[in-house]
């Protein structure tokens, strides 16, 4: 499962013209998730020469003629972060402040339902120091957005971790495959990751719904929690969307009623550090990194466990689970 992944669950877009945002082959992964009329940011630019101009030595060299036949765009998805933070930023903007007619002049009031994926401000390479992901790339635009209009950027769907949408998808997949192989159902979900305002907040928040679920019932918690997944600026299901959407449907009975978080130390956190014999000694952040439309919580982001590495990890759940490898 990619962080990319539920949007499958999101049919009502998958016939809309949606624009398409990122690097790599991001057509074909919009295509493959269901997506049959996709518009990439090259084809955009290509069509309206005019409003990329940070970078002089694209600028047209002829004043291009008007484009008639371009579509309106109806959706914009933003897979990642680009390789052109300029261009796709000026691009994505001047869509949403058209509501999806680039070639016109920016209205205050418009809007486009918007997607993100992959919310991560930033992620561990080679380098000694953590490195810009798409979580920075989402900064820029919000700030942009709120600068040009005085308004919090909106979000139809946010996903990848910590979205609870996210893990809820995650969980339905792992359901269908249990039942294929005619299993028993899983009751504990772990969750192991190195970054402890993604993996760790977003398995915590996770596991607060489950145990939160059996109180209110599986449907009307996936209605309102899908804020996490679709903005907190709105406190349930988009007024646009029914909320009898199918995907909601097939999300509202998960099997699982924990999701044990395993934080690893060899990536954004820490990596040089020895594991320390108190985990509560080492929750020490104080400026969150999450997304703008999460909320901070200090007992999110404390693992259930701390292990060195991922291989340890897995131990530590086999063990756990009493699983014996043969």
């Amino acid at each position: 499962m990619m962080s990319h992944s539920p949007l499958r669950m999101f049919r009502e877009y998958h016939d809309k013209c949606v624009l398409v945002s990122g690097q790599g082959p991001v057509l074909d992964i919009a295509r493959n998730l269901g997506f049959t009329n996709v518009i990439t940011i090259d084809m955009l630019r290509e069509a309206f020469p005019l409003l990329d101009m940070v970078d002089h030595s694209r600028r047209p060299k002829v004043l291009p003629t008007a484009t008639l036949s371009f579509p309106k765009i109806e959706a914009i998805i933003l897979f990642g972060e680009p390789v052109r933070w300029e261009t796709n930023l000026q691009l994505v903007i001047d869509v949403i402040l058209t509501s999806g007619n680039p070639g016109n002049a920016h209205q205050r009031q418009s809007r486009v339902p918007l997607f993100a994926c992959n919310i991560d401000l930033m992620w561990m390479a080679e380098a000694q120091s953590p490195r810009f992901g798409h979580g920075t790339f989402l900064v820029c635009l919000e700030n942009i957005y709120k600068k040009i209009t005085g308004e919090e950027l909106k979000y139809e769907g946010l996903m990848g971790k910590p979205s609870e949408l996210t893990y809820q998808y995650a969980e339905y997949l792992i359901r269908t495959q249990t039942a294929k192989k005619q299993s028993k159902p899983i009751k504990t979900l772990y969750a192991v990751g190195d970054n402890l305002m993604t993996d760790i907040y977003g398995a915590n928040l996770y596991s607060q719904y489950l145990e939160k679920k059996s109180v209110l019932g599986s449907k009307t918690l996936v209605q309102a929690k899908v804020a996490a997944g679709k903005g907190a600026t709105t406190a349930a299901v988009s007024q646009e969307e029914d909320p009898e959407t199918p995907w909601e449907n097939e999300l509202a009975s998960p099997s699982a009623t924990s999701c044990r978080s395993v934080l690893v130390c060899t990536g954004i956190y820490n990596p040089h550090a020895q594991v320390p014999a108190n985990c509560g000694e080492y929750i020490t952040e104080t400026v969150f990194h999450g997304h703008r439309d999460f909320k901070f919580d200090p007992a999110l982001v404390e693992p259930s466990h701390i292990v060195e590495d991922v291989n340890a990890a897995i131990e530590l759940i086999f063990q756990l689970e009493n699983f014996i490898v043969e």
